[in-house]
């Protein structure tokens, strides 16, 4: 197992210390398909549950993310890099993110013996600090937007090895199997289609992999804040607009890196990026609490982006996944 540039193809090791190539390529995993994963490090890993709710006269799959360890999706990511970094080694961590992947990445750190520091920005609500602080990892806040605090980390890396869920392959690798998961659980079928809250695209991008894999790809729907969508100015050809606070802090990403990949897999799958407001964010977290779902405002979003692309209804053999990626005291 190595990783290798997206654009140079140059090999680089899994404990390198460099992020992406010298040449700016992003990195991607090599995985022999007969090598095997280390999985020592466990905080009691589950299938989550795939629950058939109907949302007003929407019938939807809902992935419930929320049932993991620290309460996200983001758990998958962590459970893979974190076992991969222990057996090369690694014993100190730092890490950027406006909250889940920060706990995640701390929890299983502090399961496997690893020393965690985590950026996150200063607007990062006081419930996600304080998680990520009770399992012993050291907090930095840094002021402004999402993309500022991914900016501080990089100036502050020295001797700790950078386990980015953005830039680390491992992390996509843990959010693969989602896409086995839900393939499992519709007894080998495809959906067709999956609503996906998107900022970095970590989950997004693990669906492809995943699927890619299985050999059939559901349409995947990226789903942004109308307050930032850069992914959505891109494939419809606009004009970047200012990026302005909204209530769905975990998509906040005004420039994703893996924006191209993201992009592709969009493509690929015959997928779509759709906007929504924050009206139509809470008013999704309210209906779901009120049938028994309490998510976080990210888990809303795509919530909200299903309700609004079939607002006049859709064929009643489709299959439609909506993850909910987060617990609502997140």
């Amino acid at each position: 197992m190595y990783f290798y540039c997206s654009k140079c193809k140059k090999n680089y090791p899994i404990n390198t210390r460099s992020y992406k190539c010298e040449c700016g390529g992003l990195f991607k995993l090599f995985k022999d398909p007969s090598e095997i994963l280390h999985n020592s490090v466990s905080l009691g890993e589950v299938e989550t549950p795939l629950l058939k709710m109907k949302i007003n006269k929407l019938n939807l799959f809902l992935k419930l993310e929320q049932f993991h360890a620290t309460g996200s999706f983001k758990d998958r990511g962590a459970f893979m890099m974190i076992n991969q970094l222990k057996n090369v080694g690694i014993r100190e961590i730092v890490e950027d993110s406006s909250g889940n992947a920060g706990a995640a990445m701390a929890a299983y750190a502090a399961a496997a013996g690893i020393k965690a520091s985590i950026y996150v920005p200063e607007s990062t609500s006081p419930g996600k600090i304080k998680q990520i602080k009770a399992y012993g990892a050291a907090i930095t806040k840094v002021d402004g937007a999402r993309d500022k605090t991914a900016a501080a980390v990089l100036e502050a890396v020295t001797k700790a090895y950078y386990a980015s869920h953005v830039y680390n392959p491992l992390f996509f690798e843990g959010t693969k199997s989602l896409a086995y998961e839900i393939y499992h659980q519709l007894h080998e079928q495809v959906p067709n289609y999956i609503f996906v809250p998107v900022g970095n695209g970590t989950m997004l991008l693990g669906l492809y992999y995943g699927f890619e894999e299985i050999g059939r790809l559901p349409k995947l729907i990226a789903v942004q804040s109308d307050h930032c969508k850069p992914l959505y100015q891109k494939i419809h050809n606009l004009p970047e607009h200012q990026i302005t606070p909204t209530i769905a802090q975990g998509i906040a990403v005004g420039q994703p890196q893996r924006m191209d990949e993201i992009l592709l897999a969009i493509k690929n799958s015959q997928g779509d990026v759709i906007t929504v407001e924050d009206e139509s964010i809470l008013y999704a977290q309210d209906i779901l609490a009120r049938q028994g779902m309490y998510v976080e405002m990210t888990s809303a979003v795509a919530v909200a982006g299903a309700l609004q692309f079939f607002e006049n209804g859709k064929p009643d053999n489709y299959q439609v996944i909506v993850p909910l990626t987060g617990r609502g005291m997140q």
